[in-house]
C-alpha cells in the first residue's frame, strides 16, 4: 500500500490553497502604468516644403498684383523693381490682390542689389494717402541744392503714385543690413516699432515696452547675407507679429495699442532708393491661420 506521510499531503494541499487565493487578488491587481511618453524633437526646418501653403506668385506674370509698370517687372521667376538715378522709383510698392490676410504665414526669397537698395514686405496695411512732408527751415538752409532736387523729386513721385501708397506693418529689408528684420510701420507716426533683436510690446497711450532680447543686432546681423538670397518669413497671428530671416527670429511685436492694430490689409513688396537699385522677389507662398 502507498503511504504518504502528513507533510506530503499537507503541503500539495497549501499550494493549491495559495494558488486559488492569489488568482483573484491577481485579477484585482491594476494594470502597469505605460512608459512615460519619450520627447521628440521638432522637425529640422525645411524652407522648401510647402505642404499647405498656396503660391501667391505664379514665377512667369504679374497676375493678381499691382503696382507701377515702370518700376515692376518679372525677370527670371522673380518679381523685380528697379530705381535708377536717371529713373527714380521713388518708395512705392506692388501690391497682391488676393484678398487681405488676417492671421497668416508668408515667406519668400528676397536679393537686393545696390548699397542704396532698401525695400521691404508690407502686411496688415492699407492705402493711405502719401504723407506731404516739410523741412524745418533751419535745415532746409544747410542742405545742398543736389539734396534739396531729389527732395522735391520724391515728393513728385509720391503723388505720382499716391494709388499704390501704403500704409501698415512692414518687414524692413535693406542692402547694408541696418534695419533688416525690424518691423517698422510704413507711414505711420510709430515708426520703427520692434527693432532686430527686440520682442516689444505696445499698450494704449504708453511708450513701446521692451518684453526680451533675441540676441544683439550684430549678432542678427551676422545671418544675413548682403547681395544674395535670404529667406524672409513673417507670421502674423493675432496681436502677435514674427519676422524670421534665414531661419532666425529677428523682431517679435505684441500690439495691443488699439489706435494702431491692424487685424487684416493688403500684401505688398516696397522699393526705395537712392541710385542705382535692384530688389527680387521669389517662391512666395502663402499659408492662412484660423
Amino acid at each position: 500500500m502507498l503511504r504518504f506521510s502528513r507533510m506530503q499531503l499537507f503541503v500539495p494541499a497549501v499550494m493549491t490553497l495559495s494558488a486559488l487565493c492569489a488568482a483573484p487578488l491577481a485579477a484585482q491587481q491594476p494594470a502597469k502604468a505605460p512608459a512615460p511618453g519619450r520627447f521628440i524633437q521638432p522637425d529640422p526646418i525645411d524652407f522648401n516644403d510647402n505642404t499647405g501653403w498656396t503660391q501667391i506668385f505664379d514665377g512667369k506674370t504679374l497676375n493678381g498684383w499691382d503696382g507701377p509698370s515702370d518700376v515692376w517687372h518679372v525677370e527670371d521667376g522673380s518679381i523685380v523693381g528697379v530705381s535708377s538715378n536717371e529713373h527714380p522709383s521713388g518708395t512705392t510698392n506692388i501690391i497682391w490682390r488676393g484678398g487681405e490676410p488676417g492671421n497668416f504665414m508668408l515667406k519668400l526669397e528676397i536679393k537686393l542689389e545696390g548699397t542704396g537698395a532698401n525695400g521691404g514686405i508690407q502686411y496688415r496695411s492699407a492705402i493711405a494717402p502719401p504723407i506731404h512732408r516739410e523741412i524745418p527751415p533751419e535745415r532746409l538752409a544747410q542742405m545742398t541744392e543736389e539734396q534739396k532736387q531729389r527732395f522735391k523729386q520724391g515728393q513728385e513721385l509720391a503723388q505720382k503714385h499716391a494709388k499704390w501708397n501704403l500704409t501698415g506693418y512692414q518687414g524692413d529689408f535693406d542692402y547694408n543690413n541696418r534695419y533688416t528684420g525690424q518691423l517698422y510701420e510704413q507711414d505711420s507716426p510709430r515708426g520703427i516699432i520692434a527693432w532686430r533683436g527686440q520682442v516689444v510690446e505696445t499698450q494704449s497711450g504708453k511708450n513701446p515696452r521692451l518684453l526680451a532680447t533675441l540676441g544683439s543686432s550684430d549678432e542678427l546681423k551676422s545671418f544675413i547675407k548682403p547681395g544674395e538670397w535670404n529667406q524672409f518669413e513673417i507670421i502674423a497671428d493675432g496681436h502677435t507679429l514674427t519676422h524670421i530671416v534665414n531661419g532666425h527670429v529677428m523682431a517679435i511685436l505684441v500690439d495691443n495699442d488699439p489706435k494702431f492694430f491692424r487685424a487684416k490689409g493688403v500684401l505688398a513688396f516696397e522699393i526705395e532708393g537712392p541710385g542705382d537699385v535692384k530688389i527680387s522677389h521669389r517662391n512666395v507662398w502663402l499659408k492662412k491661420l484660423p
